[in-house]
């Protein structure tokens, strides 16, 4: 017996068979799942977007971020913290993860930085140069000795020391007018906002996601290059997805998103 289709039933199958025909799926790049990532406190507002975009091409998908100085989210690992994939601002905190068998697959470099130096918005101790952090009665909000960024630091004081110019104990000066040192560099940017300091070394990116704070530029051939890199972690009950992401991150789409809040190609 033939079946028949009444109006209703077939106005229904046409605006179906429509929708059908006319919507446009959205890619996915990576299995749905629930991700968390830990990442480098420099890396905040830019995962702000990078989570939205990510999610949005990936239905399903929920991503979890959780901030903090690279050192001490390792060390957050290492003692079984539930992190599906780990963001460093270095090389170093990433490999030595690989070094303890804690990761699958490789680590993977993200993005690029470079350092500056920051000062309040008002500038009241009037610093113009990055040879002013070794006057006296200078105020100097730093980071942890263990905090990538007080490793670039590091580096810098010692390149800045080695221009014409600078005085022979331009390290020691400025070491002596460290007045503290912060868990990470967003609290660093916080104090100098705040005129809690005279003056810090962040990342150039820092300088982008404060008001309260405004750059003293570094010279280039003195500049320290910070590489940042990602793993997916072995405890991980997600590490297909948490590979998918990373490559995402690394690929066109999350290099995209990272340069529009001035991070730089990792090569």
């Amino acid at each position: 017996m033939r079946s028949r289709l009444t109006p209703l039933s077939l106005a229904v199958a046409l605006i179906v068979a429509a929708c059908a025909a006319s919507a446009t799926p959205v890619p996915a790049t990576g299995p749905a799942a629930s991700l968390t990532v830990y990442a480098a406190a420099s890396l905040t507002a830019a995962l702000v977007k990078v989570k939205a975009a990510y999610e949005a091409t990936n239905p399903g998908t929920t991503v979890t971020v959780s901030t903090d100085s690279s050192s001490a989210l390792a060390t957050k690992i290492e003692q079984g913290a539930p992190a599906d994939v780990f963001l460093s601002a270095d090389t170093a905190n990433t490999q030595r993860l690989v070094d303890r068998d804690l990761t699958t697959g490789g680590v993977t470099m993200v993005a690029g930085n470079l350092l500056t130096i920051v000062v309040p918005a008002a500038n009241p101790a009037g610093i113009r140069d990055p040879i002013d952090l070794a006057r006296a009665g200078i105020k100097v909000i730093a980071c942890s000795d263990t905090v990538p960024v007080a490793q670039y630091a590091a580096r810098l004081i010692g390149n800045l020391g080695a221009l014409p110019g600078y005085p022979a104990d331009y390290a020691a000066r400025y070491a002596a007018n460290i007045v503290s040192k912060e868990a990470n560099v967003t609290a660093v940017v916080t104090k100098v906002g705040l005129a809690e300091g005279d003056a810090g070394i962040v990342y150039a990116t820092d300088v982008l996601a404060s008001t309260r704070v405004r750059p003293i530029v570094v010279p280039e051939r003195a500049n320290v290059p910070a590489i940042y890199s990602g793993v997916v972690v072995r405890a991980s009950r997600n590490t297909t997805a948490g590979a998918a992401f990373l490559a995402w991150l690394a690929g066109r789409d999350g290099q995209a998103v990272l340069a529009g809040f001035g991070f730089r190609s990792p090569a």
